[in-house]
């Protein structure tokens, strides 16, 4: 009886055996599959600077042949083979004329990230959203008047087609724009935001940027399109989208703006950065303007790419004024800067970022009766989510001393915004107040730039 029981016992164990090597493990799962559309811009790679858990690591590149998608192929194994936390995706790459067409036709994923050549972009999300694609789109969504009709009708279909538009807001992601948001909502510091005037706004924020740097610890080479603004875009339509939304996000958090009755462009303008050809050279690796821009080169051989701009607007009655300025590069020891000043009726809540600060935004607080216990209690009351805070002061005002563990910089808050993106996808629908807020942002900077052109 016990040898018959025994040879069960080992005739069950060879049959377990058996039935498992004839099993090959189930592969992972993943909700979200990534297909990346012609990445003319490097935004498109600082996207995929981490894993996400969720998302699959084969990614899927339509694009034209040519060096865009090549330099975007580079930043990406420069990633996975960096010594520190190395990324592991697979690059699945179709690299054709017809790469639009051709990723609607596979759709092999759902999700699309855009970020590049500006000048189909509205069109290029319509046309996703149309197909039942979730869009991950870098700023401008659009760039035109033109273009923000045909966003419009991608909102309204994203609706009716249950899936999600989301533009990569990375300054919402910096510590202290989010802490001057924090601050401003501490009525004992800060009182009720100013209404401002057209001369003083009740917030101000201007960025200084550079067309040469360094990105990821390598200089950046940028598209020879890049200058050309009918295909990027000006910049009162460019990095001012970054500024608009801080204005509407720190100003009425979680409100929806409406933009047929919240906003009212005040007053706008623009201007050109000069830009010779030995600098376009240097940036582009390109030996000379090419035929779409020689049209806009002057006498002295310096092109005129309009990548500056300032906008003055009203925003549920409050006045609000962004403003861009792109130089070709910054002065040795130099960076790309970042002012911003919400005026309340009791403080003003500043970031300067100059050579004073090391070129690190640093955020103060300027009081009317300068009561340092008020501005204790109140950052007292930012350490329960954000330990490690403290006040000094600089120059007799009071100054947050933020730690270095919040300070992750420009490149990394690219992977926040992705988790924002997918944490709603997860859910399948954005808050009201991100879609109302999107569109009232670039019906503010096509306006804007429709104003500014008529001048």
């Amino acid at each position: 009886m016990k040898k018959a029981i025994l040879l069960a016992v080992i005739a069950s164990l060879i049959i377990t055996q058996v039935s498992c090597k004839g099993k090959k493990p189930a592969a992972k799962q993943y909700p979200v599959t990534l297909m990346t559309l012609d990445p003319g811009h490097f935004h498109a790679g600082l996207v995929q600077k981490m894993m996400y858990e969720q998302v699959s690591p084969t990614v899927f590149v339509y694009a034209p042949p040519g060096p865009d998608v090549n330099e975007h192929l580079k930043r990406i194994e420069g990633f996975n083979s960096r010594e520190e936390n190395p990324t592991a995706w697979v690059e699945n790459i179709y690299a054709g004329d017809d790469f639009f067409e051709k990723m609607l036709a596979d759709k092999p994923g759902n999700a699309v990230v855009i970020s590049g050549n500006n000048r189909k972009k509205a069109e290029y999300i319509k046309n996703c959203v149309d197909a039942r694609l979730n869009v991950f789109a870098d700023k401008p969504m659009c760039i035109n008047p033109e273009g923000f009709d045909l966003l419009e009708d991608a909102f309204e279909q994203a609706g009716r087609s249950k899936v999600i538009i989301y533009d990569i807001m990375t300054e919402r992601s910096e510590i202290t724009t989010i802490l001057q948001k924090e601050l401003a909502a501490d009525v004992e510091l800060f009182g009720k935001l100013e209404t401002g005037s057209a001369e003083k706004p009740a917030i101000e924020i201007e960025s200084i940027h550079h067309f040469f740097k360094t990105v990821s610890g390598k200089p950046l080479t940028r598209p020879g399109w890049y200058f050309d603004t009918r295909q990027q875009g000006e910049g009162i339509v460019d990095v001012t989208t970054h500024l608009v939304d801080l204005v509407m996000w720190e100003c009425f958090p979680g409100q929806p703006i409406d933009y047929h009755t919240d906003i009212e462009v005040v007053k706008t303008k623009r201007w050109p950065t000069m830009i010779s050809r030995e600098q376009y050279k240097k940036v582009t690796g390109l030996d000379d303007f090419p035929d779409f821009l020689k049209g806009q080169v002057n006498a002295k051989g310096e092109l005129a790419c309009f990548a500056s701009g300032e906008i003055i607007f009203k925003i549920k009655g409050i006045f609000a004024k962004v403003s861009v300025v792109w130089n070709f590069e910054a002065p040795p020891g130099g960076a790309d800067t970042h002012y911003a000043i919400m005026r309340g009726s009791k403080a003003n809540l500043i970031i300067k970022q100059e050579k004073e600060q090391s070129y690190k935004p640093e955020l103060y607080i300027e009081q009317a009766d300068k009561n340092k216990l008020t501005v204790e209690t109140a950052v007292d009351k930012l350490t329960k989510n954000y330990d490690g805070l403290a006040v000094d002061e600089q120059n007799g005002i009071p100054h947050i001393v933020i730690p270095d563990k919040y300070r992750v910089g420009h490149e990394a808050h690219f992977g926040q915004v992705m988790e924002r993106f997918l944490k709603y996808m997860n859910e399948g629908k954005l808050p009201e107040w991100e879609i109302a807020n999107m569109r009232a942002k670039y019906y503010t900077t096509t306006k804007a730039l429709g104003m500014a052109e008529r001048q």
